[in-house]
Order: C-alpha cells, then sequence, then structure tokens
C-alpha cells in the first residue's frame, strides 16, 4: 500500500509502527458554528482512509478531538450573550449528530480541549525545562521557535524568508516575532484555569499534540487535516513533540485538498457558502459522499451544487442494479451447470474486487475505486438483460453482495436495495383487497400483487385498477419482469 507523506512530498509504502495496528489522529473542529462543507470533505476523506484500513485487515485506534476552548467560541458567545461553555456544548452536538447524519464513524477517543488541560500544562513545563519555552511577564508562555533547528520540516517554510507579522502575531512580549503562544493569559470575563503562570487557557497549536501523546503516544502512523493546517499549525504541532519528548509526532502526514464550490473560493458574499446540515436537508447523505469521493483526497475538490441532483441518480444505480440482482436470485430457476454468463459475471465480480483494491492501495484512490464498482455494475446490467429469467442464484447474489461491500468500504449505504423500505400501508392495502392479515410489509406486497394478478386472470379490471392505484398512491408502481411481477419506487 502506497501513502503520499505529506513531510516528504512522496508516495511511501505504508509501514505501521506496530505490525497489524494502526494509530490515526484527524484534528476535529472549533466549535463555535455549523461545519462547513470544506470541513466535511477532510472528514469525509479520513473517515473512508480508516475503512479501508480496516478493511485490510488493520486493527485502527482513530482519535479525533473537539477544540471547544477558542477566541472564535468566546467571541460568538459575546454576540449572543451566552458563555463560551454553552456555545461550545451547542456545536459540539450539531457536529456529532451531522456526521452521523453523513455517515462518519464515530472516532474511538473524541478528547475535549478543556477536559484536557493539566496534560497541556504538562508538556508547556516540559518544554521549559528543556529551554524550548518560555513565561512572559504577563502570563503568557511561548514556544521558542528559533531553539528548534529542524522547524519548517513539514511545511518546508524558511523562517528567514518570512516576514514578521504576515503569517504571525507580533507583541512585544515575544522574544522573537515567530514565536507562538502555548498558554495565554486570562482576560476579563473569558473562560480560564490554574497553571503556574496564572490563570489562563491554552494556545491552539498545544492541545492536539498534548492529547495526541497522552492518548495514542508519539509517534502516531497517521497524522490528517486539511491543506491549510499544514503552516502554522501541524509545523507547530511537530515543533513542539519534537522538543518535548525528542521524537516526531507522526511518522505519516497527509492532507486533503481545497474545496470550491462551482469554481470559485467559498465565501458567504458570493452566496456560495453551505453548511453540511444545508446540504443533507435537501441531499441523501450517500449521494453527497458519491460527488465528493469522485475527486481524490489530495487533489482540490470543485463542489458543483447542480451535479447533486446527478449524484442521486448514481445511488439510485447502484441500489437499482443491488436490488434486480437480489430478485433475480430470489426467483431464479434450481440452479444446475453454470452457463457461460454466470461465469463471466464471476470473472467481472473478481475483477471488480482486485481492481478496486489496487486503486485504493494506490493513496487511497476513490475514484478509481468507484470505478471499479460501476464497472461490476455494468457487467451485473448486462449479465441480468442477457440471462433474462434464467439468471443464476448463485452469481447474482454474489455480484450484489461484492457491490455492498465495496461500497460500504467507501461508507455509501446501499440497504434501501431490498424492500426492507416498503411503505407499512401495503398491510392495510393487502387487508383491503387480498385478505392479508399479517404485519409485514413484504408479505403484504406479495398477497396485492398475486390479488391483481388473479383479478386480471379473470378479467376483473376493477378490482386489478383498484389495487394498482392504491399501490401508486404509497409512491410504487408494479413492475413486471420476467421472473414476476414486484414493487418499486416511484423514480
Amino acid at each position: 500500500m502506497l501513502v503520499y507523506n505529506s513531510q516528504t512530498h512522496k508516495k511511501e509504502e505504508f509501514k505501521p509502527i506496530d505490525e497489524g495496528k494502526v494509530r490515526m489522529y484527524v484534528c476535529g473542529p472549533t466549535v463555535y458554528d455549523q461545519i462547513h462543507i470544506g470541513n466535511a470533505r477532510t472528514f469525509l476523506s479520513f473517515d473512508v482512509i480508516r475503512r479501508y484500513l480496516q478493511y485490510k485487515g488493520y486493527e485502527v485506534t482513530f482519535a479525533q478531538n473537539l477544540t471547544d476552548v477558542d477566541d472564535k467560541i468566546i467571541n460568538r458567545a459575546n454576540e449572543e450573550g451566552r458563555t463560551a461553555a454553552e456555545v461550545a456544548e451547542e456545536y459540539s452536538n450539531a457536529f456529532i449528530e451531522q456526521m452521523h447524519r453523513f455517515g462518519i464513524l464515530d472516532p474511538d477517543i473524541r478528547p475535549r480541549a478543556t477536559r484536557e488541560i493539566e496534560a497541556m500544562q504538562q508538556m508547556i513545563l516540559t518544554l521549559i525545562e528543556k529551554g524550548h519555552a518560555y513565561a512572559a511577564d504577563n502570563g503568557d508562555v511561548y514556544f521558542s521557535v528559533r531553539s528548534d533547528h529542524n522547524y519548517g520540516i513539514l511545511s518546508g517554510r524558511d523562517l528567514d524568508q518570512l516576514r514578521a507579522g504576515e503569517r504571525v502575531e507580533v507583541n512585544d512580549q515575544k522574544r522573537d516575532p515567530f514565536d507562538f503562544a502555548l498558554w495565554k493569559a486570562a482576560k476579563p470575563g473569558e473562560p480560564s484555569w490554574p497553571s503556574p503562570w496564572g490563570d489562563g487557557r491554552p494556545g491552539w497549536h498545544t492541545e492536539c499534540c498534548a492529547m495526541i501523546h497522552r492518548y495514542l503516544g508519539t509517534p502516531i502512523d497517521i497524522h490528517g487535516g486539511g491543506q491549510d493546517l499544514v503552516f502554522p499549525h501541524h509545523e507547530n504541532e511537530t515543533a513542539q513533540a519534537m522538543c518535548a519528548w525528542g521524537r516526531p509526532l507522526a511518522n505519516v502526514w497527509m492532507h486533503t485538498g481545497m474545496l470550491r464550490v462551482n469554481g470559485e473560493k467559498m465565501s458567504k458574499s458570493l452566496g456560495n457558502f453551505f453548511t453540511l446540515k444545508e446540504i443533507l436537508d435537501k441531499y441523501p447523505a450517500d449521494a453527497v459522499r458519491l460527488l465528493m469521493l469522485q475527486t481524490h483526497y489530495r487533489s482540490a475538490l470543485d463542489f458543483q451544487t447542480d451535479q447533486l441532483d446527478g449524484a442521486v441518480g448514481t445511488l439510485d444505480r447502484l441500489r437499482t442494479c443491488v436490488k434486480n440482482l437480489r430478485w433475480a436470485a430470489d426467483n431464479a430457476p434450481q440452479d444446475g451447470e453454470l452457463s457461460a454468463g454466470d461465469r463471466e459475471l464471476g470473472a467481472a465480480i473478481d475483477a471488480a474486487h482486485d481492481e478496486f483494491v489496487r486503486q485504493m492501495d494506490d493513496d487511497f484512490n476513490t475514484s478509481g475505486g468507484l470505478a471499479a464498482i460501476f464497472g461490476l455494475v455494468t457487467a451485473a446490467n448486462k449479465y441480468l438483460a442477457d440471462a433474462g429469467n434464467d439468471a443464476a442464484t448463485a452469481p447474482a447474489l454474489r455480484a450484489a453482495d461484492m457491490i455492498v461491500e465495496l461500497s460500504d468500504v467507501l461508507g455509501v449505504n446501499l440497504s434501501q436495495a431490498g424492500e426492507s423500505d416498503l411503505p407499512h400501508e401495503l398491510v392495510d392495502l393487502a387487508a383491503e383487497h387480498a385478505g392479508y392479515q399479517g404485519d409485514d410489509p413484504a408479505d403484504a406486497a406479495k398477497a396485492l400483487l398475486a390479488a391483481r394478478q388473479a383479478a386480471r386472470a379473470k378479467k376483473e379490471w376493477a378490482t386489478a385498477d383498484a389495487i394498482r392505484d392504491g399501490i401508486a398512491a404509497l409512491g410504487l408502481v408494479v413492475e413486471d419482469t420476467a421472473a414476476g411481477a414486484r414493487l418499486t419506487r416511484k423514480a
């Protein structure tokens, strides 16, 4: 498996520190508002990376923080007349809710900055003792950037070529304009905690480093985040780790490309700023995932909103193929010797799996992985068309299972491909027209279809039409196939 390392700027063979195990950390959100789709793209990318590592048999321990104390949270609280804790709690819950809606797996460890103050202070004390940090007169504590001779190893930045004040905060408490805050002295009305340097709160760059060391140990196998975090955030993180513990923070650094909307930078002033919640309120999460995963995680993603309807159609194509394969398998005649078409489908299944793995092994190429899945969908649809009523159970069912399996690695849920989503109102309709006395919508559907067929055979057209109309009122249509009639949802 090859993985692109942002630090070395090349693909490298992935070799975990402990054989068969992966320790992985991805920077989480600052919880002061709903996350936007650019944030969501990063969390989606690493969700798929995690899922694929698990698919390959690795035991993955995944951690992601919540930054629940920050200037943005404090400013939001002051604007709304609330406490910073109230704002942080609201948007922490909102973030977790949207991740669940988007199909993102929960992390194994989700530390919150406000609950890790002691670990941060211990790291700061270590840095001071080793001469890499200092306390200012006002109670701030700063990391001495020039004390780290390896500073810039991740981003490639040369301090001597950067102008003070361009990407750094300048104040008279720093010994050097490039130094960054590890601890910020308390200001009136802001949340704070006691410390050896006076009441205050941690700096942003301090949090992840201390939490990674506490929960995962250092170095970890993979540290991830958006491309915008390479400098200064991740550069400052790895500098602290090297200076505090004499070890890199991570062996592999991974970063997602930036997201644009309809060819332009996402901006509220341009009217193209979308939160994840806004998108998921209008479109199925699995369709949004499919659209985003068509672009490699390291590449810039141009999120075309007018392509979302097409993504819904793509999702429907997947689900319909699986549904048709399972229908054919359930209604196939007794299997005999496999036909040439059966063997061709079997070969297509094997080829799709091998191609999916080959693509994903090449730095998690989801675009290539999706192409492998749709190659199998094309082969399966051709098989069903050619086989007609002679489809065989084993190859049809195996093809359906493989499409679902590979899609699941990408977090695309095809569970609606069966009859589990049939409306319960079918039970009442079947009781009225078919004398059905059970409580299962799938069984009710079969009873209705049998009653309709019987009415048509007797030329009782009014009864057949009443059944058809009742079914249509529930958003379903009767589809007649070579293997018999079935119900499907209206397109």
